[in-house]
């Protein structure tokens, strides 16, 4: 009985998953962290140069 649980891997394949999933979640938490001020900065100069290039809008 002791040596069928111990061959037993059914659930193995489950935490081995887990594992990875966790690990990527870490590792994109950690490059957002990091790049996040950068994407932001990039997105601010995109709509800053979009409203100087945008002519204001005329009134009737």
């Amino acid at each position: 009985m002791i040596k069928r649980l111990l061959k037993d891997e059914s659930g193995q394949t489950m935490v081995e998953y887990g594992l990875l999933i966790a690990l990527i979640s870490i590792a994109v938490i950690a490059v957002l962290v990091v790049l996040g001020p950068r994407i932001a900065g990039f997105f601010q100069a995109v709509d800053t140069q979009l409203a100087a290039s945008t002519p204001p809008p005329s009134t009737p």
